[in-house]
């Protein structure tokens, strides 16, 4: 070690002692939590409170060496072998103790035994693992996963087996981005099932569901769900909105995804004589960053990916940390370890993912693209959090995003009254886009058409009139099809030109043809 890094003091990965304590369990446990994390390193010889360096005698240093190094043999299972040797700082020798990250998870202590004497480091600190991070441990160092365990207690038949391969065929086509990839879509059959680990044989040949079963078809709603929210402000004291997904897992990506696309800006910039629609963040990344959660989310855990909206940034945190082996600067750099294996096929199958490790170093280049701030990764060792800093579009106009009419926080079954619904923030919502517009005008575009809205638009639109005078803006969308903000461009003609005449109140009046 080096003085900078003892001055630096205690991390999740470095602890003190002044001396070797005489029971061994005092330091055993730090020992076990290395193991079973990325490793690290013991000292002894250093006050961990002043990190002032007080040695350890010349004449007990080959003994103590000898003493820890049997202390860790003995007292852990499966068998820790360390790295523990003498270092002269200042003139003082010190010992260090290093644990490397272990093949053999979970490693416990033999005192305990396994269900108790399984530790983990948390926030610097050795905490006793739960069942869920044991079992885990348990899987992964036997090469397997835990959405590849078979349910014996479950089974299944030959049309529930049709229906999901129709279905993740359907999905897989509608994810392609042209007809060449569309014909190359294949189907799904049992054997492809059982050759990805969603379905598995017993010793008598019976067929049962896995996990990864399990949660695709959205028969776990309380492992299998992800949490969205929006937050007033930049902490979790007010929620604005608030929504749960269950149901199969590709469903709940799609409705995360779109809750996110609702709360956060959209700006328009003009390239040409078009409008170009464009989020504060990239959505592509948004999408990779929701499907990755899924695919390495620890589903043995009692927490859910949590997907959340505050002022200043969008942050999702998924359950299970890092797995052992990698690290945040290897991820940047597009390494990547899979946690559930089974459904990493699935989503490669239905083109939810494009490539192995390529997401990350995606989401870093498009945010350098926005102009915006580096991501921010959090190994909370329990789980593993990603912030994406919000920030302006750079278009002409930055107005809040509303999809199919909706706002954040607006239940989603709610319907608009006829003839009362034109309130004074929609008029102000109008106003911006007809400000838009007058600048295009006035630069000399006379001819900009908006999602090429003609005289048969204008047409539709004074029938709807003619059958309900009080029928609103956003009415008129839905009932014709088309972009609210291209409903307003089609009426603001139609009112210029003389032909349609507001009377009476925002609130209360109704259209008139003249």
């Amino acid at each position: 070690m080096t003085v900078e890094e003892i001055l630096a003091g205690e991390s999740k990965n470095v602890e003190f002692k002044v001396r070797r304590p005489e029971k061994s369990i005092k330091y055993m446990k730090s020992v076990v939590a290395f193991a079973n994390g990325k490793g690290g390193r013991i000292v002894f010889g250093i006050d961990d409170d002043t990190r002032e360096i007080v040695g350890i005698l010349e004449e007990n240093v080959f003994r103590e060496l000898d003493a820890i190094t049997n202390a860790i043999s003995d007292s852990c299972e499966p068998v820790i072998v360390p790295d523990v040797y003498p270092q002269t700082i200042n003139g003082k020798t010190i010992i260090i103790a290093e644990i490397s990250a272990g093949m053999q998870r979970p490693y416990y202590l033999k005192a305990e035994g396994i269900t108790d004497g399984v530790y983990m480091r948390v926030s610097g600190t050795s905490r006793k693992a739960d069942r869920a991070m044991t079992q885990e441990m348990y899987y992964a160092s036997g090469g397997r996963s835990y959405d590849m365990v078979m349910c014996r207690d479950l089974s299944v038949s030959d049309e529930e087996i049709e229906t999901l391969c129709a279905e993740m065929k359907a999905v897989a086509i509608a994810n392609c981005k042209n007809d060449v990839q569309k014909k190359a879509v294949k189907d799904v059959t049992k054997n492809v099932l059982l050759s990805w680990g969603i379905l598995a044989e017993d010793e008598k040949g019976k067929l049962h569901p896995t996990n990864a079963w399990v949660f695709l078809t959205g028969q776990d709603a309380f492992l299998s769900r992800i949490q969205c929210g929006m937050f007033k402000g930049t902490t979790r004291a007010i929620f604005v909105d608030k929504r749960d997904y269950e149901g199969p897992l590709w469903e709940q990506i799609e409705e995360a995804f779109k809750f996110v696309l609702r709360n956060i800006h959209l700006g328009a910039r003009i390239e040409g004589i078009y409008r170009k629609d464009i989020y504060e963040l990239p959505p592509d990344s948004i999408r990779e960053l929701i499907i990755n959660s899924v695919m390495n989310c620890s589903f043995l855990q009692s927490s859910h990916i949590q997907v959340a909206i505050y002022d200043d940034r969008l942050e999702i945190t998924s359950p299970g940390g890092l797995l052992p082996g990698v690290t945040i600067e290897r991820m940047k750099e597009g390494y990547s370890q899979i946690r559930n294996r089974a459904l990493a096929h699935a989503f490669s199958y239905m083109h939810l993912i494009e490539g192995w490790g390529t997401g990350i170093p995606k989401l870093m280049r498009e945010m350098k693209e926005y102009g915006l701030a580096e991501p921010e990764f959090i190994d909370m060792e329990i789980a593993l959090r990603i912030n994406l800093y919000r920030g302006e579009t750079g278009g002409e106009t930055s107005t809040e995003n509303k999809i199919d009419g909706e706002t954040s926080g607006e239940n989603e079954n709610d319907e608009e009254t006829s003839g009362e619904t034109s309130t004074e923030d929609e008029i102000d919502r109008e106003t911006s886009e007809e400000t838009n517009i007058e600048n295009v005008l006035e630069d000399g575009r006379e001819n900009v058409k908006r999602d090429n809205y003609d005289k048969t638009t204008a047409e539709k639109i004074i029938s709807e009139i003619e059958k309900n005078p009080h029928i609103t803006q956003k009415q008129l969308a839905k009932e014709l099809g088309l972009s609210y903000a291209g409903i307003r461009y089609a009426m603001k003609n139609l009112q210029t030109e003389g032909i349609l005449v507001r009377e009476g109140s925002t609130k209360r009046g109704k259209w008139l043809i003249r």
